[in-house]
């Protein structure tokens, strides 16, 4: 194996980790009766200037930004938009659904994907998709079924903790159309520092975040959240900026990076490591394990997930270059 592969292996293997992460860091923000519109506000304030930080340092990033028409602008901040509906359902059903129940079903979206890009997109051949979204959709069943009647969890939680995957699933299709409008600016533009700078969607990104910024802000002042620096308990602070720097702008970065050198088909099979690892995590750090029945269900929904990204070679569905955050 190359070099090469092995670094975007071990670069979307990183990513996986760094969204998975989210959800753990924002127990202890809970913890210290900060909300979850109050958290989502500033992960996009430390996500958002991260990325733009990013994004101005390189003269090649600048010249794609700049290459971006209006119409493109907005697109882009419409998307920012509607990424609200996802993130916020996520991190809003954490206050009450476990993070390894959580991580285990927000994981059905590339099966939803598959099916959807029947319609809007590069389809899967044959009955692939709806194997795949079948197989993914008993895993689901499974792990809430597999709920001991003593920890189930509000019915508000469980719905929003469904949503999550549908709104992003749209998102990614919409997203993956978009990007196919503005190809001339994903041409590969050479740094003078040897790096690659021109994947389109990483310079669309923060224009994104800018949008998802923006309305978390407006409802979150407009709602009444202490979200002021002075209101929040120092204790929460860690999780915060956990969740704003690695499982944002860290995890979205080393997804790009690695992408790059495997390309999207394989980073989203090696992505498939995310819920393993949050799963992992959350019985270890927050003493939170699945049931039996609730593992299995695990195996499928990840078995799902491979058989939605493993067509055939020139029969899979059209690479998603563009992702912000599994949540």
């Amino acid at each position: 194996m190359d070099r090469r592969r092995i670094e975007g292996i071990a670069l979307v293997a990183i990513s996986a980790c760094a969204f998975g992460s989210g959800g753990l860091f924002a127990a202890p923000v809970y913890a210290a009766d900060v909300d979850w519109m109050t958290l989502l506000a500033w992960r996009f304030v430390f996500g958002a200037a991260l990325l733009w930080g990013w994004l101005l340092l390189s003269g090649g990033r600048r010249r794609l930004l700049r290459s971006l028409t209006r119409r493109e602008v907005l697109v882009t901040l419409g998307l920012g938009v509607l990424y609200v509906g996802n993130s916020g359902t996520y991190f809003w059903a954490l206050e009450t659904v476990p993070v390894s129940l959580a991580a285990l079903i927000i994981y059905i979206y590339p099966a939803v994907v598959a099916v959807l890009s029947i319609r809007w997109a590069r389809r899967l051949p044959g009955r692939r998709p709806w194997i795949a979204l079948g197989i993914a959709l008993a895993g689901v069943v499974l792990a809430i079924g597999g709920i001991p009647s003593t920890e189930i969890p509000p019915l508000f939680g469980l719905v929003l903790i469904v949503a999550s995957p549908l709104i992003y699933s749209v998102w990614i299709v919409l997203a993956a159309r978009f990007s196919g409008e503005h190809r001339r600016a994903a041409s590969v533009t050479e740094t003078t520092a040897g790096e690659t700078a021109g994947d389109a969607s990483v310079v669309a990104m923060p224009v994104m975040m800018l949008a998802t910024l923006a309305v978390y802000w407006v409802a979150a002042l407009g709602t009444g959240r202490p979200v002021l620096p002075a209101q929040i308990p120092v204790e929460a602070w860690p999780g915060i900026l956990g969740v704003g720097v690695v499982s944002t702008a860290i995890a979205v970065q080393t997804f790009y990076a690695g992408a790059r050198r495997i390309g999207a088909a394989q980073a989203s099979l090696v992505s498939t490591i995310e819920p393993v690892w949050t799963i992992t995590l959350a019985a270890l750090l927050l003493g939170q394990s699945l049931t039996p029945m609730q593992l299995v269900g695990a195996v499928l929904v990840i078995a799902g997930v491979v058989i939605a990204q493993t067509a055939p070679p020139g029969e899979g569905p059209e690479p998603l270059e563009v992702r912000l955050a599994d949540e």
